[in-house]
């Protein structure tokens, strides 16, 4: 299998060098956000590379928080150890299962005889699903409210399906304009909910000078450009990816060009997250055609542009 996406290639490329390394660790090491780079390594698995995918737990701390999470079931399941499970009021357990409850007291007849208005006449059957004496109507649901979900679980779905990975619904953007101008603050959100704004201070075009100051070299034909973005978290969720994982340049062909992955020690990059009421700055380095013409900045919280991408025009 041919490996054409370039971010699946860096991934690729910084496994091959570890070997074996957790996703997050593996994650940080190329930039990008660690639950972008668990959603590829599950679909490039499958795909019949030489990859395998795992994980790891502490399986005692597992149970005690699965044991707080939910309540004990009233009968016995194959392959859980036996008892004690609740036993109702005044019943006697036997072979590990619950008693029946006892029988309802007999019920008289209201006054006014057995034709009265409170139930049928003697000896004829009553309606069927009426509910008689203290026991609930058909449907009633004695059970206790079950917890609530995992935010984890409600919020990306099981593991190994597409809900895991990304949202359905499509996105409620953050309230002010999503496009601007050089040096405009773009109001933006994150993929849960983080209220954030994006600022782009200064596109450097070309910048191979730094490129080239700090090591790097140039193949022909190519040219650096250097994009200089802060991001601030103005609402209470922290913001845990990188703020700039999916900050990329837009050709006059409309094209997308994503980041390198290198960074310049003249102009320090992002770092990963961003707490409530912080702002964080950095910088962001691509390498693009020498005759390609760069036309607009756009930042997005997910691969795939939507209603929450801002885009920041580079023309006069």
């Amino acid at each position: 299998m041919a490996v054409t996406d370039p971010a699946d290639a860096r991934l690729l490329a910084a496994l091959a060098e570890l070997g074996k390394v957790a996703v997050h660790e593996l994650a940080a090491r190329i930039g990008m956000d660690p639950r972008e780079a668990a959603y590829r390594l599950v679909a490039l698995s499958g795909s019949g590379l030489p990859l395998l995918v795992g994980v790891e737990s502490d399986p005692q701390g597992l149970r005690a928080a699965l044991a707080g999470a939910f309540p004990p079931p009233r009968h016995p399941v194959p392959g859980m150890p036996p008892g004690p499970y609740p036993v109702p009021s005044g019943a006697v357990p036997a072979a590990g299962y619950p008693a029946p409850a006892p029988p309802a007291p007999p019920q008289a007849h209201p006054p006014g005889g057995p034709t009265g208005f409170g139930g049928p006449p003697a000896g004829v059957p009553g309606p069927h699903g009426v509910p008689s004496g203290p026991y609930p109507a058909p449907g009633a649901d004695q059970r206790p409210a079950p917890p609530p979900l995992d935010p984890v679980i409600s919020t990306w779905g099981p593991p190994q399906t597409a809900s895991w990975a990304r949202g359905d619904a499509p996105p409620a953007p953050a309230p002010g304009p999503r496009s601007g101008r050089v040096g405009d603050r773009l109001a933006g959100q994150g993929l849960d909910g983080e209220q954030l704004t994006v600022q782009l201070f200064e596109v450097q075009d070309p910048a191979d000078y730094l490129f080239g100051a700090a090591g790097y070299r140039l193949q022909p034909g190519e040219r650096a450009v250097v994009v200089h973005t802060e991001v601030t978290n103005t609402g209470p969720v922290p913001f845990r990816s990188l703020p700039d994982n999916y900050l990329e340049l837009l050709t006059a062909t409309g094209a997308a060009i994503a980041k390198a992955p290198v960074s310049l020690t003249s102009r320090p990059p992002h770092r990963i997250g961003v707490q409530p009421g912080e702002t964080a700055g950095g910088h962001t380095v691509y390498v693009v055609p020498e005759s390609t013409r760069v036309v607009a900045v756009r930042w997005s919280p997910r691969p795939e542009p939507d209603a929450r991408s801002l885009t920041w025009s580079l023309e006069d």
